[in-house]
C-alpha cells in the first residue's frame, strides 16, 4: 500500500514537474516582431542612409512626434515652450532617458545633435540658415532661436533622431561611417544588428528604458528589394506585418492575402499623394492656360482604377487631400478630353501641319522631356497617353533617383511624376508648401513657386501661432493650388497595412504609420 502510494506520488510529482517546465518554456519564450520591408538600407548609417534613419525612430526618438489624432506633441521633449514672436523655442527633455549603454540623456546630446544636423545634414539647410543660437538652460532643457519667426519647429523636429554626443563626436567622418553591430539608442529597443548580407535589422529591449514597458521581446526588420517576394513571405508567415515608408501594401496582393485568413488590415488615408509636376521655368508650363487644358486630359477615374485599385478618392484642384486639417473642397479634378482640346486651341496650341502634335506659341512641335524614376513608371506611361491624346508629345527620360534630383535641381525636365510624404506635406508652412516653395531645398523639393502671393502665404504660416490665422492661411494655400494648378494630384489614396492577428493593439499614426513607439510599446501577442 505504501509502494503503491509513493508510486502515485512520483507520476504526480513528474507530471507538475512537466507542466511547470511547460509553463515556464512558456512564459519565458521571447515574443519576436518580424516585419518585412522594401525599404532597402544600404548603409549602416543612422543619419545618411535613405531609409535606416525612419527604422531608427523608435532607438533614437526625435524631440517630438505626431499622435494618432495628428496632433504635434512631445516625445524625448516632455514640455515644449515657444516665445511670443515665435523665434525662440525651449524643449525640455524629459529626464527618464539613458542611451542603451547606461548613460544618462543630457540637453548636451540634443544641442550635439542639432548643431550636427544643421552642419551635415544637406537636406536640412534651412536649419542651418534660420538658427542663429542654441543653447542649455539648466537643468534639463535646450533653447533654439530663430532669425526669424518659425511656427513649425516642433513639427520639423519629429524627423530628426537624437544622436549619443559621446559616440558621434568622435566620428571623423560621419557621411563614410557605418556600424554594422551595436547603436547606442535611448528608446525601449535600440539596433542590435544591421546585417546587410542577410537583410535584417535586429532590434533589442533598451535595458535602461524607464518608459512603458514592451510586449514583445525583440524586432527583426527583414529587407526585401522585391515586392513580390515579400508579399509571399507575409503569405507565408515568414513575417507578421509590412512596412513601407509613407506607402501602402500593394494593392493587387491584398486579396491574395486576405484568403490566407492569419490577417487583419488597417486602412488609412494617405496624407502624402501622387502627382503630376511642371516646371514652371520653361514653356509651355509657365502658361496656366496649358495647365488647365492638362488638367481635363487626365482620366482621373481610370488612373485610380488602373494604378490604385480603387482604393483611393479623386483628389480637388486645390491638391491637398481631405485626411489633413484645415482642408477646403475646391473643385473636383475632372476628365474631360473635349474641354482639354477646346481649351489648348484657345490658349494658341494648334496642330497646324496636322500631324498630331500641337505647336507652341513659337510654331515648334510641343515634345515635353518626362522624368520617369523606376518607382513611376506606370504612372508616367499613363500620363504620356492621356497627353499625347490631346497632340501634346511626351518623351520619357528614364532615370535612377540621383539623376531625377539634379536634373530637377538644375531645372532640366518639362513635367515629372512624384509623391508627396505625410512628412513632406506637414513640414514648413504645411499643406504640402514645402514642395513648391522657390526658396526651399530638399531631395524630394521642386521649389518652382517664385509668385510673391504664395511665398507671402508661406511667410504668414511660418509666422502666426494664432489658430484662427493659420486656419484662414491653410484655406488660401488650397485656393492658390486650385486657381494656379503648380501640379495636379492624379488620386488620394489610401494606406493599407496588413498584419498577423496574433498580434493586437496597433497603433498606427498619420505620420510612420504603425512605426512608431506607442505602436511597439502596446502591441501585444495572443497567447
Amino acid at each position: 500500500m505504501i509502494h503503491h502510494k509513493k508510486k502515485i506520488l512520483i507520476v504526480l510529482l513528474t507530471v507538475f514537474s512537466l507542466f511547470f517546465l511547460m509553463t515556464f518554456v512558456s512564459h519565458g519564450e521571447e515574443v519576436v516582431l518580424r516585419i518585412g520591408s522594401p525599404n532597402m538600407v544600404s548603409t549602416a548609417n543612422l543619419v545618411f542612409d535613405d531609409y535606416l534613419p525612419v527604422f531608427a525612430h523608435i532607438s533614437n526618438p526625435p524631440l517630438t512626434k505626431m499622435s494618432t489624432e495628428g496632433q504635434i506633441v512631445g516625445q524625448s521633449a516632455k514640455l515644449i515652450e515657444v516665445s511670443s514672436d515665435n523665434t525662440i523655442w525651449t524643449f525640455h527633455l524629459d529626464d527618464s532617458l539613458y542611451w542603451s549603454d547606461g548613460q544618462k540623456v543630457t540637453p548636451q546630446d540634443v544641442k550635439f545633435t542639432i548643431e550636427f544636423i544643421a552642419q551635415n545634414v544637406p537636406w536640412a539647410g534651412w536649419l542651418k540658415e534660420g538658427l542663429q543660437d542654441i543653447s542649455i538652460q539648466e537643468p534639463n532643457a535646450v533653447v533654439l532661436k530663430f532669425k526669424k519667426p518659425h511656427t513649425q519647429i516642433n513639427r520639423d523636429l519629429s524627423s530628426y533622431n537624437l544622436l549619443p554626443r559621446h559616440i558621434w563626436e568622435k566620428i571623423e567622418s560621419p557621411q563614410d561611417y557605418s556600424n554594422p553591430g551595436e547603436n547606442i539608442g535611448c528608446g525601449p529597443f535600440y539596433i542590435k544588428k544591421v546585417d546587410l548580407n542577410a537583410g535584417i535589422i535586429t532590434m533589442e529591449k533598451n535595458p535602461y528604458w524607464k518608459g512603458q514597458t514592451p510586449q514583445i521581446g525583440k524586432i527583426e526588420i527583414h529587407l526585401y528589394n522585391n515586392v513580390d517576394v515579400l508579399s509571399l513571405a507575409l503569405e507565408k508567415g515568414d513575417v507578421d506585418t509590412y512596412y513601407r515608408y509613407a506607402s501602402s501594401y500593394p494593392y493587387q496582393n491584398i486579396e491574395r492575402l486576405k484568403k490566407t485568413e492569419r490577417f487583419d488590415f488597417v486602412e488609412k488615408l494617405n496624407i502624402g499623394l501622387y502627382f503630376l509636376a511642371f516646371n514652371l521655368k520653361r514653356t509651355p508650363m509657365s502658361d496656366f492656360q496649358f495647365r488647365e487644358a492638362i488638367s481635363y486630359a487626365i482620366n482621373y477615374p481610370e488612373i485610380l482604377k488602373l494604378d490604385g485599385l480603387g482604393y483611393g478618392n479623386i483628389p480637388t484642384r486645390g491638391f491637398v487631400p481631405n485626411s489633413m486639417d484645415h482642408f477646403i473642397e475646391t473643385e473636383l479634378l475632372t476628365y474631360d478630353l473635349e474641354k482639354a482640346n477646346r481649351l489648348l486651341e484657345g490658349a494658341g496650341y494648334f496642330d497646324s501641319d496636322k500631324n498630331g502634335i500641337r505647336e507652341d506659341l513659337a510654331g515648334k512641335d510641343i515634345d515635353l522631356t518626362m522624368l520617369v524614376e523606376p518607382d513611376y513608371v506606370r504612372r508616367s506611361e499613363l500620363i504620356k497617353y492621356y497627353l499625347e491624346e490631346v497632340g501634346i508629345k511626351v518623351s520619357m527620360k528614364n532615370v535612377d533617383e540621383s539623376t531625377w534630383i539634379a536634373l530637377k535641381d538644375q531645372y532640366e525636365y518639362d513635367i515629372t511624376v512624384t509623391r508627396t510624404t505625410p512628412w513632406g506635406m506637414m513640414v514648413h508652412g504645411s499643406w504640402g508648401t514645402a514642395y513648391f516653395d522657390s526658396r526651399r531645398t530638399g531631395e524630394g523639393v521642386l521649389h518652382i513657386v517664385d509668385d510673391p502671393i504664395f511665398l507671402g502665404l508661406v511667410d504668414g504660416l511660418l509666422s502666426t501661432t494664432d489658430p484662427e490665422k493659420i486656419k484662414e492661411l491653410a484655406h488660401s494655400v488650397q485656393s492658390y493650388y486650385a486657381d494656379t494648378l503648380p501640379a495636379i494630384a492624379l488620386y488620394w489614396n489610401m494606406i493599407i497595412t496588413p498584419f498577423n492577428r496574433e498580434f493586437t493593439g496597433w497603433q498606427p499614426d498619420p505620420l510612420f504609420g504603425i512605426y512608431n513607439i506607442d505602436n511597439f510599446v502596446n502591441l501585444k501577442k495572443v497567447l
